[in-house]
């Protein structure tokens, strides 16, 4: 498959660029920031985006979604990044979504599914409890008990967790910390006794959630999924995942890189612009060449996983890449822009932050590197 957008998908990004150009420019983030908005995002916006079809790419007509794809969601997310956006977008509508997808009953998809799409429910996963993602390292317990579960433990970096609806929980029925089975899916409602939500605002000026769970009581029709097959059930879904985080942090390499050149080209010292310098073009050029190449292999992965292929390889492969790639361009985005770049009266500060958290969610490019090997027989 040629590794290019078709018609259609071309449609969507300039739609997408559009809509996120005017209606969420970055000073939203920055006012969102400045006044510590516990919600962390306009609300008016994500209705917007679910009337643009955003919150139900991966969702089936069927259950009131457009099912545009990965590749659908992967050009949103890049042309959010370009913004900055603040949205439970990741959050609901590609993780909650995936997960769901992969693991629930088609009761639980025909309950969830559509008020996702339609941006009425925020759904959110909370599957690690230390700052290394691993998710067969979950000690959180689920205990049977009268008819149903009991769960205790913690979770933490749960994207959205503080506004979320419906939280999906990896919990561990049987088995010990480290084991990939015994492990369980659950929905758990906000509000229910024993749930312990503390609001985290992170570098990115985004609300994350830490979630204590004190002997939460959940009904046998809360678990999603087969007991202790959970992990395997969901590795697909995070996949999808991670390269939807690939797609964003490639939207903030390229965003770096168009905001350096255009500095580059005002920028004057000694009376000539700074962009006529030999050394910088070299950077910039190296910069375009490597977002070219993590371009190209995020896209395959997005049309691997449409084709219904195994992604495993394809998606650590883009995360590790990208992970790389964002680094790369947000330092060289500040070097290049004197250092000022870091002052709050410019943009590009917010960029590195955000790819900073982005880097580290589902996996840290050390994560993907040693699976990308691991699938490639090493």
């Amino acid at each position: 498959m040629a590794l290019i957008l078709n018609e259609e998908q071309q449609l969507l990004k300039e739609s997408a660029d559009g809509f996120f150009a005017e209606k969420a420019p970055v000073n939203q983030l920055r006012a969102l920031r400045d006044k510590s908005d516990e919600t962390g995002f306009s609300k008016e916006l994500w209705s917007e985006m679910a009337e643009m079809g955003f919150a139900g790419l991966l969702v089936d007509e069927d259950n009131g979604g457009t099912d545009f794809g990965l590749v659908g969601a992967g050009i949103v997310a890049e042309a959010m990044a370009k913004t900055l956006t603040a949205s439970p977008f990741l959050a609901s509508s590609v993780i909650g979504a995936s997960v769901i997808k992969a693991a629930a009953s088609d009761e639980q998809k025909q309950l969830w599914l559509p008020q996702i799409a339609a941006g009425e429910k925020i759904v959110t996963l909370a599957i690690d409890e230390t700052a290394h993602h691993a998710p067969e390292q979950t000690a959180l317990k689920a205990t049977v008990s009268d008819g149903g579960f009991v769960l205790s433990g913690m979770k933490t970096f749960v994207c959205d967790g503080h506004v979320a609806d419906t939280i999906l929980v990896l919990a561990r029925t049987f088995g010990e910390a480290g084991d990939r089975q015994g492990l369980s899916l659950f929905a758990v409602e906000k509000g229910v006794a024993g749930l312990i939500v503390d609001r985290t605002v992170m570098a990115d000026s985004r609300n994350w959630a830490k979630i204590t769970f004190e002997g939460v009581k959940v009904s046998a029709g809360a678990l999603v999924g087969t007991e202790g097959a959970a992990l395997d059930a969901i590795e697909p879904a995070l996949d999808n995942a991670r390269i939807i985080v690939a797609a964003e942090l490639l939207g903030i390499s390229q965003e770096c890189l168009d905001q350096t050149v255009g500095y580059l080209q005002e920028r004057k010292q000694f009376g000539v612009v700074i962009g006529t310098f030999q050394g910088l073009q070299h950077r910039a050029a190296h910069l375009f060449s490597e977002i070219e190449v993590t371009r190209s292999a995020i896209l395959k992965a997005m049309q691997v996983s449409d084709a219904g292929g195994d992604v495993r390889w394809f998606a650590s492969l883009a995360k590790a890449k990208a992970a790389k790639t964002a680094e790369l361009a947000t330092n060289e985005a500040i070097q290049m822009h004197g250092g000022i770049g870091m002052t709050d009266e410019f943009d590009i500060g917010f960029y590195i932050k955000r790819a900073r958290v982005l880097q580290a969610l589902l996996g840290d490019y050390n994560y993907h590197a040693d699976r990308f090997a691991a699938c490639s027989s090493y």
